[in-house]
Protein backbone atom coordinates (compact mmCIF):
# COMPACT_ATOMS: atom_id res chain seq x y z
CA UNK A 1 0.00 0.00 0.00
CA UNK A 2 2.83 2.40 0.87
CA UNK A 3 4.57 1.62 -2.41
CA UNK A 4 1.36 2.27 -4.34
CA UNK A 5 0.86 5.62 -2.61
CA UNK A 6 4.50 6.58 -3.24
CA UNK A 7 4.16 5.68 -6.93
CA UNK A 8 0.95 7.70 -7.23
CA UNK A 9 2.43 10.76 -5.51
CA UNK A 10 5.60 10.56 -7.62
CA UNK A 11 3.60 10.21 -10.84
CA UNK A 12 1.59 13.32 -10.04
CA UNK A 13 4.31 15.43 -8.41
CA UNK A 14 7.22 15.08 -10.86
CA UNK A 15 5.49 16.71 -13.88
CA UNK A 16 4.20 19.55 -11.70
CA UNK A 17 7.66 20.07 -10.24
CA UNK A 18 9.26 20.18 -13.72
CA UNK A 19 6.61 22.67 -14.85
CA UNK A 20 7.35 24.87 -11.83
CA UNK A 21 11.13 24.71 -12.40
CA UNK A 22 10.74 25.68 -16.08
CA UNK A 23 8.51 28.63 -15.15
CA UNK A 24 10.98 29.81 -12.49
CA UNK A 25 13.99 29.58 -14.84
CA UNK A 26 12.16 31.68 -17.43
CA UNK A 27 11.08 34.28 -14.86
CA UNK A 28 14.61 34.37 -13.42
CA UNK A 29 16.20 35.13 -16.80
CA UNK A 30 13.66 37.87 -17.54
CA UNK A 31 14.33 39.42 -14.13
CA UNK A 32 18.11 39.23 -14.69
CA UNK A 33 17.75 41.16 -17.96
CA UNK A 34 15.43 43.75 -16.39
CA UNK A 35 17.92 44.25 -13.56
CA UNK A 36 20.79 44.69 -16.05
CA UNK A 37 18.80 47.35 -17.92
CA UNK A 38 17.99 49.19 -14.69
CA UNK A 39 21.63 49.02 -13.59
CA UNK A 40 22.81 50.37 -16.94
CA UNK A 41 20.47 53.34 -16.56
CA UNK A 42 21.60 53.95 -12.98
CA UNK A 43 25.28 53.79 -13.96
CA UNK A 44 24.75 56.33 -16.75
CA UNK A 45 23.14 58.77 -14.34
CA UNK A 46 25.75 58.16 -11.66
CA UNK A 47 28.78 58.44 -13.98
CA UNK A 48 27.49 61.40 -15.97
CA UNK A 49 28.19 59.84 -19.36
CA UNK A 50 26.66 57.28 -21.72
CA UNK A 51 26.56 53.66 -20.50
CA UNK A 52 25.55 50.75 -22.73
CA UNK A 53 24.23 47.23 -22.35
CA UNK A 54 25.25 45.00 -25.25
CA UNK A 55 25.20 41.32 -26.07
CA UNK A 56 28.59 39.69 -25.66
CA UNK A 57 30.04 36.29 -26.43
CA UNK A 58 33.37 36.79 -24.60
CA UNK A 59 32.21 39.01 -21.69
CA UNK A 60 34.64 41.73 -22.81
CA UNK A 61 33.48 43.05 -26.20
CA UNK A 62 30.11 43.66 -27.83
CA UNK A 63 28.85 41.08 -30.33
CA UNK A 64 27.66 42.26 -33.74
CA UNK A 65 25.12 39.57 -34.62
CA UNK A 66 22.95 36.92 -33.09
CA UNK A 67 20.61 37.14 -30.14
CA UNK A 68 21.15 37.95 -26.46
CA UNK A 69 21.39 34.29 -25.39
CA UNK A 70 25.25 34.27 -25.05
CA UNK A 71 25.02 36.88 -22.29
CA UNK A 72 25.63 40.61 -22.04
CA UNK A 73 27.89 43.28 -20.57
CA UNK A 74 27.34 46.75 -19.12
CA UNK A 75 30.10 49.17 -20.15
CA UNK A 76 30.93 52.84 -20.06
CA UNK A 77 30.89 54.68 -23.40
CA UNK A 78 31.95 58.28 -22.75
CA UNK A 79 32.93 58.77 -26.44
CA UNK A 80 29.55 57.41 -27.68
CA UNK A 81 31.22 54.88 -29.97
CA UNK A 82 29.07 51.91 -29.04
CA UNK A 83 31.76 49.64 -27.64
CA UNK A 84 33.68 49.38 -24.39
CA UNK A 85 36.33 52.07 -23.89
CA UNK A 86 39.89 50.92 -24.58
CA UNK A 87 41.39 49.00 -21.69
CA UNK A 88 38.38 49.53 -19.45
CA UNK A 89 36.78 46.37 -18.06
CA UNK A 90 33.00 46.00 -18.18
CA UNK A 91 31.05 47.43 -15.28
CA UNK A 92 29.03 44.20 -15.05
CA UNK A 93 28.33 41.07 -17.04
CA UNK A 94 25.79 38.28 -17.13
CA UNK A 95 26.70 34.77 -18.26
CA UNK A 96 25.08 32.85 -21.11
CA UNK A 97 21.49 31.77 -20.81
CA UNK A 98 20.98 28.12 -19.87
CA UNK A 99 19.54 26.11 -22.76
CA UNK A 100 16.78 25.83 -23.90
CA UNK A 101 15.95 29.43 -22.89
CA UNK A 102 16.54 32.12 -25.54
CA UNK A 103 16.58 35.91 -25.32
CA UNK A 104 15.93 38.01 -28.41
CA UNK A 105 15.39 41.74 -28.87
CA UNK A 106 13.26 43.46 -31.50
CA UNK A 107 14.86 45.90 -33.99
CA UNK A 108 15.43 48.92 -31.68
CA UNK A 109 17.19 46.79 -29.03
CA UNK A 110 18.61 44.08 -31.28
CA UNK A 111 22.29 44.96 -30.72
CA UNK A 112 22.54 47.27 -27.71
CA UNK A 113 20.72 49.58 -25.32
CA UNK A 114 22.37 52.90 -24.53
CA UNK A 115 21.45 55.33 -21.76
CA UNK A 116 22.41 59.02 -21.64
CA UNK A 117 23.50 60.77 -18.42
CA UNK A 118 19.86 61.81 -17.98
CA UNK A 119 18.77 58.15 -17.89
CA UNK A 120 17.09 58.29 -21.31
CA UNK A 121 17.47 55.35 -23.68
CA UNK A 122 18.94 56.80 -26.88
CA UNK A 123 20.59 55.23 -29.90
CA UNK A 124 24.12 56.41 -30.65
CA UNK A 125 22.61 58.59 -33.39
CA UNK A 126 20.52 60.37 -30.74
CA UNK A 127 17.23 58.75 -31.75
CA UNK A 128 14.86 57.57 -29.05
CA UNK A 129 15.38 53.92 -28.15
CA UNK A 130 12.67 51.69 -26.75
CA UNK A 131 11.86 48.08 -27.48
CA UNK A 132 10.99 44.61 -26.31
CA UNK A 133 13.08 41.59 -25.39
CA UNK A 134 11.39 38.20 -25.68
CA UNK A 135 12.53 35.51 -23.24
CA UNK A 136 11.41 32.09 -24.44
CA UNK A 137 11.48 28.43 -23.54
CA UNK A 138 9.90 25.94 -25.99
CA UNK A 139 6.36 25.01 -24.98
CA UNK A 140 6.09 27.74 -22.31
CA UNK A 141 4.35 31.13 -22.48
CA UNK A 142 6.84 33.81 -23.48
CA UNK A 143 7.92 36.58 -21.12
CA UNK A 144 8.63 40.07 -22.42
CA UNK A 145 11.00 42.61 -20.92
CA UNK A 146 9.83 45.99 -22.18
CA UNK A 147 12.02 49.11 -22.25
CA UNK A 148 9.84 52.23 -22.27
CA UNK A 149 10.79 55.61 -23.77
CA UNK A 150 11.31 56.94 -20.23
CA UNK A 151 13.99 54.33 -19.53
CA UNK A 152 11.81 52.33 -17.18
CA UNK A 153 11.65 48.56 -17.56
CA UNK A 154 8.72 46.22 -16.99
CA UNK A 155 8.23 42.48 -17.26
CA UNK A 156 5.02 41.07 -18.68
CA UNK A 157 3.91 37.49 -19.08
CA UNK A 158 2.31 36.77 -22.42
CA UNK A 159 -0.19 34.11 -23.50
CA UNK A 160 1.79 33.32 -26.67
CA UNK A 161 3.49 29.92 -26.44
CA UNK A 162 7.15 29.79 -27.46
CA UNK A 163 7.97 27.58 -30.47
Amino acid sequence: VALAILTLVTTLAVPAWRHWIARQELANRAQTLATALARTRTEAIKRGHRVNLCKSVDAATCAEGGDWTPGWIVHGDYRAEGGPNDGEPPIARDPPVVAPITVDGNAPVDDYVSFTPLGEPRRLSGALQMGTFTVCRPGRPEVEVVLAHSGRVRIQKMSTICP
